[in-house]
């Protein structure tokens, strides 16, 4: 079956320049497909023409009718006070409307009305409900929201207060919710750390239906498609593999075509040959030579099929290094920082030598972006001390790039930053960056968060620097522009500090890793590969709570504690009884549907077994919570 069949596909938003240009491409259901292509190739236009977003100017667009699309790309504006918890729950807005026409249902019959008709629809409703897993929700929201870190504090805050990052969270969270038969990602992984990138990979695998991503996370790439589509020149070209196939493919697919160009042209060079020595011919008073001469002509335009193969032209600017002499980069002893009368973490004591290349890695909003700045003497201490060696040289490429005058135009914001730089050399730099043409007069302001990145770049590495502090530098770059970043900072034979989530990055670069977890720093003098192996050891092996000697009370199972695990046990079991048992009153409803007298008494007797599943659910909750209060306090 095909879930998505695009044909001819044309859109442009100039008459000078068409983003796709005949794209052409069928998606078959439950198939796993990764777009790829430079940014501005045309992608996320594309998505926004599949779920009927934007129109289009020529082609046909199929969606297999009645699979419902879900895209998590732009964020979407929410009625003004919805807090996290409302945003996931909006994924159930149709439950919610059948649950509400249910009460409403459930409100005449207790007042006394018996019309066949309104059991009938309400036994329909019913089945319907719980077909669509409506008992089952808020079990599915907390999955959702435990795998992406969305804590139970979070949830209760204001959606339009969040960051953009974790209000990108939260919208995955809610897409996920949501009865989707095709999930469309926009670069998912942007903003979640590597435990929620890692839940999201393998929900993907576990997922039914039928998966687009546009991402430029090779990793993420690798785990999760099986197919990849690479929009080019508003065309698309096919890869029936993940991302590791791809890249190994497309280079030998461009080395066959230079082949074959190579081949071609030699050929054609033979006959340009052979073709002017017959005209010289004709010229010589040999008239048959002419027509001969003008057949090879035709003949040579006739071979000339192969297009000379292009690769992207790859920036090749180097950060200007300078020889670092001492002993320590960087101490940081006993370092303590809080916001809010909460503490980030404290009693963080390291020592960084020269040369070391540190990936500094955690969940999202324990507080590594604030230890940079504190690094870089942006944010105060509120405790300890931070030294930097005497003759370091530090730069620091921030999460979020922000520059003074956003009006300014880019050459002209290399010219105010560089005094002794000419409008010529600042072009030169700005064109050594891909910024090139007319577009080195374009505003700051327009530019996308890929080309901040670029701009920021551009100007740090015409310092001579021995530490290199960078914080997310893959964030919104795409796949040629990291494997740039990459080949740059391997040139680099400095001091490496790096926040990142991009594993394919921290495993290339990182000789030590630093775990910001607990309110403190966890120092592993080792790559990323052999961190992760620990660290899986590390969970095999935790040991039980050790007991004291002579201490005769049960750890973590006092009698009060045992006593309500087995209630808990009782309660749950009875549960799962009831549960089946409303099961088998909707089937007896279904069955009597047209039986006024009979309906009406199965109802009854099922709203008496709702009632009781009520109160076991309620005690349930009780007994847990009861359960956690006693693990708090030991």
């Amino acid at each position: 079956m095909i879930d998505i069949n695009v044909t001819g596909l044309v859109k442009s938003f100039d008459l000078e320049k068409k983003i796709l240009d005949g794209l052409t491409f069928q998606i078959d259901a439950g198939e796993r497909v990764g777009l790829l292509g430079k940014n501005g190739a045309g992608k996320t236009t594309l998505f926004r023409i599949l779920t009927g977003e934007l129109d289009y100017d020529e082609g046909d667009v199929v969606i297999a009718s009645s699979r419902r699309v879900g895209l998590i790309s732009q964020i979407p504006v929410y009625p003004a006070g919805y807090t996290v918890e409302d945003v996931l729950q909006s994924a159930f807005a149709r439950m919610h409307r059948l649950k509400a026409e249910m009460d409403a249902l459930t409100g005449r019959m207790a007042q006394g009305e018996s019309d066949p008709a309104i059991l009938k629809r309400y036994g329909e409703l019913t089945a319907r409900f719980e077909s669509w897993g409506g008992y089952d929700t808020d079990t599915a929201v907390n999955k959702v929201a435990n795998g992406l870190s969305i804590d139970a504090q979070m949830r209760a805050r204001l959606f339009d207060r969040l960051s953009g990052g974790e209000k990108t969270r939260v919208n995955l969270g809610r897409l996920i919710l949501e009865d989707t038969d095709i999930l469309l990602l926009d670069e998912p992984t942007n903003h979640l750390d590597l435990q929620a990138t890692e839940w999201l990979e393998e929900y993907i695998r576990s997922f039914r239906g039928t998966v687009v991503t546009i991402s430029h996370d090779r990793y993420f790439l690798d785990r999760t498609v099986n197919r990849i589509i690479e929009v080019l020149d508003g065309k698309a070209a096919f890869y029936s593999g993940n991302y590791s196939f791809y890249a190994i493919e497309k280079e030998r697919r461009y080395q066959e075509q230079m082949k074959q160009y190579l081949k071609e042209q030699a050929k054609i060079e033979q006959l340009e040959k052979a073709a002017e020595q017959l005209r010289l011919w004709a010229f010589q008073g040999m008239d048959k030579t002419y027509r001969r001469a003008i057949s090879m002509e035709r003949r040579i335009e006739r071979m000339r099929t192969v297009a000379k193969p292009t690769k992207a032209r790859k920036m090749d600017a180097r950060f200007a290094g300078i020889e670092f002499s001492g002993d320590d980069v960087l101490q940081v002893r006993n370092l303590q920082k809080g916001f809010g009368g909460r503490t980030l973490f404290s009693g963080v004591n390291l020592r960084v030598g020269g040369g070391e290349r540190i990936a500094f890695i955690g969940d999202n909003g324990t507080g590594k972006t604030t230890l940079l700045n504190m690094l870089m003497g942006r944010e105060g201490v509120d405790g300890g001390s931070i030294k930097l060696g005497p003759a370091v040289r530090a730069a620091y490429l921030e999460q979020t790039i922000h520059f003074a005058h956003p009006e300014r135009s880019l050459v002209d914001t290399m010219l105010y930053e560089k005094k002794n730089m000419t409008p010529q050399s600042a072009r030169n730099r700005l064109a050594a960056y891909q910024f090139r043409g007319e577009e080195v007069f374009k505003s700051v302001s327009v530019l996308s968060g890929g080309e901040l990145a670029r701009l920021r770049l551009c100007m740090l590495m015409d310092e001579e620097i021995n530490f290199l502090i960078l914080d997310e530098p893959t964030n919104h770059l795409d796949i040629d522009a990291r494997e740039w970043i990459e080949e740059a900072v391997e040139a680099f034979d400095g001091t490496l500090l790096f926040v990142s989530h991009d594993r394919y990055f921290i495993n290339r670069f990182a000789t030590r890793v630093w775990e910001l977890a607990d309110g403190t720093v966890n120092d592993y003098p080792m790559g990323y590969a052999r961190y992760r192996a620990v660290k899986a050891e590390e969970r095999k092996l935790a040991p039980a709570p050790a007991v004291k000697k002579g201490d005769t009370r049960t750890p973590r199972g006092n009698r009060s504690q045992q006593a309500a695990r087995r209630q808990l046990t009782i309660c749950e079991s009875t549960i799962g009884k009831l549960e089946k048992e409303l099961e088998h009153w909707d089937e007896e409803m279904a069955l009597h549907a047209c039986e006024a007298e009979k309906l009406n008494e199965l109802y009854q007797q099922k709203q008496a077994t709702e009632a009781q599943l009520e109160e076991q659910m309620l005690r349930w909750e009780e007994l847990s919570l009861l359960l956690e209060n006693e693990k708090t306090e030991e």
